[in-house]
């Protein structure tokens, strides 16, 4: 495999049932190179958009991990799995019948600035280990409750269930009982979410468990669905058709004031030199990110600093 002069961004579809990690192969062999990565893993039981990053843009993979992100989940009532979605093996049930008025009333703790324990079926790592490995020995360790933000969390629709789960439900695969009450939420949230951890939590909140039974990304960052292909698609389609899709690195970051340099001073920004503010006439406040162009177009991200002699933006990322 040869690495080619080919970059951008594509936005897939990923389907149920596959990894991020098979798509980031796919697109190494349809892109013929290995330079791919993705920004922001989906669960194989996840579908929607995942991000991939071709070529040089795969540099921007830490900033895209940074974006907000949107989801439609399937929250169901009434068990608690040990992966906390419908993968997994049931380990407790209740026979309370949940309502969206109950559901309603629970929702708000779960708005804004909330503490979410990560769960043990994750990609975290304890002492070098990834927590996933460690539970399926059977071995669940303490894990520190971290940061997140809702943004946005809403019911679109609320299912009553027709039968409920009997307590000899504990030991079976969650994905063959059917017939629970079920609601249907949007969720804008900040990175480091886990949704089923989410539905989880919001099942005990109503003291009748729940745990997710469907998740699809529909957003990441300014990303949607509307940009995006199947791999199925991506695969029939001609060389040149795949290399049209790719959309611009600076497409990521669209919402940063652009800077365009003159030659000398885009120059600098190329070595790596922080470029004053007064030298150039902006005005930008400290810790703002910024767009620089030059010439040839977009090359670089950088970031307002203080020093000694002034505000100057000073380049972080060069692609």
């Amino acid at each position: 495999m040869q690495d080619r002069n080919i970059s951008g961004i594509l936005i897939l579809d990923k389907p149920q049932g596959v990894t991020s990690h098979d798509m980031v192969g796919l697109c190494r062999k349809l892109y013929n190179t290995r330079k791919v990565g993705h920004a922001g893993t989906l669960d194989p039981m996840a579908t929607g958009v995942l991000v991939m990053l071709i070529g040089r843009a795969a540099k921007a993979s830490d900033f895209l991990l940074e974006k907000i992100k949107t989801y439609e989940a399937t929250l169901r009532f009434g068990i608690a799995t040990g992966t906390q979605d419908v993968t997994g093996t049931v380990t407790a049930a209740s026979l309370l019948s949940p309502t969206q008025e109950a559901l309603n009333a629970v929702l708000p703790r779960f708005h804004g600035d909330i503490l979410q324990v990560p769960p043990m079926y994750s990609a975290l790592k304890r002492d070098g280990q990834k927590l996933y490995d460690l539970a399926r020995r059977g071995i669940e360790i303490d894990r520190e409750a971290r940061p997140v933000t809702i943004h946005k969390l809403e019911v679109t629709d609320f299912r009553e269930g027709d039968s409920l789960p009997f307590p000899d439900a504990v030991g079976t695969p969650a994905d063959g009982i059917g017939g629970l009450a079920e609601a249907d939420l949007t969720i804008t949230c900040s990175k480091g979410t886990y949704i089923r951890t989410l539905c989880h939590d919001i099942g005990d909140a109503m003291g009748c468990f729940g745990t997710m039974a469907a998740l699809r990304r529909t957003k990441a960052g300014m990303f949607t669905l509307e940009n995006a292909v199947t791999p199925d698609a991506l695969r029939e389609i001609t060389e040149a058709e795949r290399n049209a899709l790719l959309l611009p690195i600076e497409d990521a970051f669209a919402d940063l004031p652009a800077v365009k340099l003159p030659p000398f001073f885009a120059k600098l920004a190329h070595s790596g030199l922080e470029i004053y503010q007064k030298k150039i006439g902006t005005h930008y406040p400290d810790e703002t990110m910024v767009r620089f162009f030059d010439e040839s177009g977009f090359f670089a991200l950088g970031e307002v600093r203080a020093y000694e002699d002034g505000s100057a933006i000073k380049p972080i990322k060069q692609f």
